[in-house]
């Protein structure tokens, strides 16, 4: 019996030497979102999109910039868009800020023929969340959720896991359907051990047939989440505003929105 007992507790230490520790439950990044809503601080942003059509690289370009957050979530933007060579990506202004209500757009098609003295244009109404090419606006709590709860695995701080275009605008409180609400978007969304998100990337194929099988995807990277950020609109005598240019204007009557509001249109 004493031999009995001494291997039983033997195997018992060995055991509790050799078990590996449970993992913690990782933060909620919704919560961690949210604590972030504070006026006054906001986060920087990098993101690089590709599209590629039957494999070959279509267009590129970058996205950087700074968000100031309010109590309810971003209030201000301040974004510069590149292509290679300098040039802006897709139709997105090469500088965009958005602040009080108001985006003040510059540079490429946004600056033809301005009145002398005016290097901006302001449009009014345009949202501030989220960029051109991303998606998934991690910004927005309920989109956040969305992606946690439809991800497939949790490894590394890591979420993994697919959606449909009809899935998502539910978060978005859209509504999406047919061929493009059954298209997938695939994401892999990084988190730090606050529960904020450091990287996220998505993309999604679609299959246009003769025109060939197209593929886009979009990095962006989170730095500095709580910094103090101050985002001003350029100054009065600078801009002038969009409807004030006249019916022959060759500068854009409005600026793109985020793709999936634009596709619920």
């Amino acid at each position: 019996m004493k031999r009995i007992l001494a291997g039983l507790a033997l195997t018992t230490a060995a055991a509790l030497v050799t078990a590996t520790p449970a993992q913690a439950a990782p933060v909620d990044p919704v919560k961690a979102l949210k604590k972030q809503f504070v006026s006054g601080h906001g986060v920087r942003i990098s993101e690089t999109t590709r599209v590629t059509v039957d494999g070959k690289t279509s267009t590129a370009g970058k996205t950087t910039g700074t968000f100031e957050f309010g109590k309810s979530g971003v209030v201000a933007s301040d974004l510069k868009n590149r292509a290679p060579g300098g040039v802006s990506s897709s139709l997105a202004p090469p500088h965009i800020i958005t602040v009080g209500g108001h985006s003040y757009a510059q540079g490429s098609l946004f600056s033809e023929e301005l009145p002398e003295g005016k290097k901006w244009v302001r449009y009014s109404g345009v949202a501030s969340g989220g960029t051109f090419n991303q998606i998934l606006d991690i910004f927005d709590p309920k989109v956040l959720k969305t992606l946690v709860s439809h991800a497939k695995s949790f490894k590394s701080s890591t979420y993994k896991g697919s959606l449909t275009y009809s899935e998502l605008s539910k978060a978005y409180g859209q509504k999406i359907s047919g061929k493009i609400g059954k298209i997938k978007i695939d994401y892999s969304l990084i988190v730090n051990s606050k529960g904020l998100v450091t990287h996220l990337k998505s993309g999604w194929t679609m299959d246009f047939g003769i025109l060939g099988k197209t593929r886009s995807t979009t990095e962006s990277r989170y730095t500095g989440w709580g910094s103090k950020v101050k985002i001003k609109a350029p100054a009065e005598d600078l801009w002038i505003d969009v409807k004030d240019l006249g019916e022959d204007t060759e500068v854009p009557q409005e600026i793109p929105d985020n793709s999936i509001n634009s596709l619920a249109n």
